[in-house]
């Protein structure tokens, strides 16, 4: 699942939307809405995003939390380090071989650290 599918499976639950109710709502089919909630389709288009920010009414912080929810859900990454330090080829090598054996609780403390050091950047 990535962020924004669960975000919006979420917000489903919340409101006691069904997903079929919901796609029917913003023109989409309930097997796309269900494939962008578990991740099995790419992240929206910002005009979807746009269709479920005005279907749920959310305003402010939590549409940018929307928008920024879809920019990072991506499920499939491609990392590019050719320019990279060694290191860095490494880290993403290592990171993609492993990433689907961590615990839940080691990657929220490596995304953790990541978004500190980003911080500091």
């Amino acid at each position: 699942m990535t962020p924004f599918g669960r975000r919006v499976r979420d917000l489903r639950a919340e409101r006691d939307v069904t997903l079929t109710e919901m796609a029917r709502a913003i023109g989409v089919t309930p097997t796309y809405l269900s494939a962008l909630e578990t991740g099995k389709r790419g992240k929206p288009t910002w005009a979807l995003v746009q269709r479920i920010i005005a279907y749920f009414n959310v305003i402010w912080d939590e549409a940018e939390d929307l928008q920024r929810l879809a920019e990072l859900s991506q499920p499939r990454v491609v990392v590019d380090t050719a320019d990279l330090s060694p290191q860095a080829t490494e880290l993403a090598n290592l990171l993609a071989r492993e990433i689907g054996h961590l615990p839940p609780e080691a990657v929220a403390e490596l995304l953790g650290r990541l978004k500190i050091l980003r911080r500091r950047g």
